[in-house]
C-alpha cells in the first residue's frame, strides 16, 4: 500500500511540474512573425516590399501615393512636431535608402526611439521630394504615414508600427 502512495504522489508531482511548465511558456514573448498584424493594400495582405519603396522613390513623381509594408533599421531622428513623431529608417544596405516615418500620437504612446532599432511599418508611400502648399519636403525623399489603426477602414486602411518587436498605433494608450 506504502508503495501506491508514493507512486500517486510521484505522478502528482510529475503532473505539477508539466502543468507550471505549459503556464510558463504561455507567458513568453509572441515572436516578431506571430504579432504583425496584416498589412492589407486593396484587401490583399502586402508582404514586406522593400525594393518596391526604393524603386518608388527615384521614378515617381512627388505626391505619388501607394501602399507600403517596409521594414528596416532606425538611422535618424527629427524634431517631432504637430503631435508626430518623425525618425528614418534605412531599407537595404545602402546608405542612400532610406524612408522617413511619420507617427501620430493620437493613437498611442511609442518608446523613446534609439538610433539601431528595429522598425517595421505598414501605411501610406508619398513621394515627398518637393514641397507642397501644405507640408514642406521630407529630408529623405519619402514618407510612410497612416502607420496606425484606422478610425474608419471601411474609407481607409489601417496601419501599424512595431519597434523591436512591440506593436504600436491601435489605439490611445498603445
Amino acid at each position: 500500500m506504502f508503495e501506491v502512495a508514493k507512486i500517486q504522489k510521484g505522478i502528482q508531482m510529475k503532473t505539477w511540474i508539466v502543468s507550471s511548465a505549459i503556464a510558463f511558456l504561455s507567458l513568453a514573448p509572441i515572436s516578431w512573425a506571430d504579432a504583425v498584424p496584416a498589412c492589407l493594400s486593396k484587401g490583399v495582405n502586402l508582404q514586406i516590399n522593400n525594393a518596391q519603396v526604393i524603386q518608388w522613390k527615384s521614378s515617381t513623381q512627388n505626391q505619388f501615393l501607394a501602399r507600403a509594408h517596409v521594414k528596416g533599421s532606425l538611422t535618424r531622428i527629427y524634431p517631432d512636431h504637430s503631435g508626430h513623431h518623425h525618425f528614418e529608417i534605412q531599407l537595404d544596405n545602402n546608405a542612400q535608402d532610406t524612408l522617413e516615418v511619420v507617427y501620430n500620437e493620437g493613437f498611442g504612446a511609442t518608446p523613446a526611439v534609439r538610433v539601431g532599432d528595429m522598425v517595421e511599418a505598414c501605411g501610406d508611400y508619398i513621394t515627398s521630394d518637393a514641397p507642397t502648399s501644405q507640408y514642406p519636403a521630407s529630408p529623405d525623399g519619402a514618407i510612410i504615414h497612416w502607420i496606425h489603426n484606422s478610425p474608419n477602414p471601411a474609407s481607409h486602411p489601417s496601419g501599424f508600427l512595431m519597434i523591436n518587436g512591440v506593436l504600436y498605433g491601435q489605439g490611445p494608450g498603445n
